[in-house]
């Protein structure tokens, strides 16, 4: 926590800060003054606002012996971060996303471009991606296209159709919002279609597929079981990480689907060979597209 001065300075028009007024302490210098809504001013040079800031450029007035004050309705936290951006000085880590978004409006706000970009290479760091709906919200709305890209493939670990993210999703411009779910349903409609018709599941997917040690017709009701559940996998999480994971194993389809034999009592042959489904499958994820 900082330590702010406390100074009674002279009456100024218009201020509407305690009498009492907390002076940031890396920030006590300059001819004009920033309040926050929490009652701390900032001074700072009027140079620096005018030459990394476009709404300062032409409405600060020239420097004059009294401290020119601007009301700033912004959070100490926010307020001294961008600051911190605008000055070149040192900044702490990000705490959250609040804190992020809130900076860049800020920034957004003043026609700040240097702390625009410094938010922007940060924007991607793993406690952002952690939420890439937000993410995806953000870059959209301010046109960073790397950024959305790969907010986008981060997304393909949710259910987008689950409750808890449609306030996300309210937020989203209607062309964003539609190109996202495109990408979820194309990588789901594509997975099923190399499960239906690649030649390698053949033995599954053929109505008379004979078994390969007596020649008797296979039933293959389970490895069409097997593919439902593996289709529903998908749509709920596009990502397919479950689909090659070591939890696939687990699945009652699976036990039942590698579990299948050949019905001739000389025969009872295993239907299918899981390493070679399972390869299979690892191939047809690997080749699905990843971001809009």
């Amino acid at each position: 926590m900082h330590t702010y001065s406390s100074i009674i300075p002279t009456t100024m028009t218009g201020l509407q800060c305690e009498p009492a007024h907390k002076y940031h302490p890396q920030f006590d210098s300059g001819d004009v003054v920033l309040c926050s809504s929490e009652g701390t001013r900032y001074r700072i040079p009027s140079h620096i606002l005018k030459i990394t800031c476009g709404l300062f450029r032409n409405t600060l007035c020239t420097t004059n012996p009294a401290l020119e004050v601007q009301e700033v309705n912004e959070k100490d936290n926010v307020l001294e971060r961008v600051l911190r951006l605008i000055c070149g000085l040192e900044t702490p880590r990000w705490k959250s996303f609040d804190e992020l978004e809130e900076s860049l409006e800020l920034a957004e706000k003043w026609d700040a471009p240097g702390p625009i970009s410094v938010i922007r290479s940060a924007i991607t760091a793993p406690i952002f991606l952690e939420e890439p709906l937000r993410l995806y919200s953000i870059a959209t709305r301010v046109g960073w296209e790397e950024e959305t890209k790969i907010a986008s493939t981060h997304s393909l670990a949710l259910d987008l159709c689950g409750e808890e993210h449609q306030a996300q999703l309210e937020r989203l411009a209607s062309k964003h919002l539609m190109a996202l779910f495109k990408l979820h349903r194309r990588r789901r409609d594509k997975f099923k279609h190399s499960l239906d018709n690649d030649p390698i599941y053949n033995h599954g997917n053929c109505p008379q597929t004979p078994c390969t040690g007596c020649g008797e017709k296979l039933d293959n009701h389970r490895w069409k079981e097997f593919k439902a559940r593996a289709f529903v996998e998908m749509d709920q999480r596009p990502l397919g990480d479950t689909l090659i994971s070591l939890d696939i194993a687990e699945w009652p389809e699976t036990i039942a689907c590698w579990a299948a034999k050949c019905s001739n009592k000389g025969c009872e042959k295993p239907n299918y060979d899981p390493a070679t489904t399972l390869r299979a499958i690892e191939l047809s994820i690997r080749e699905l597209p990843i971001t809009i």
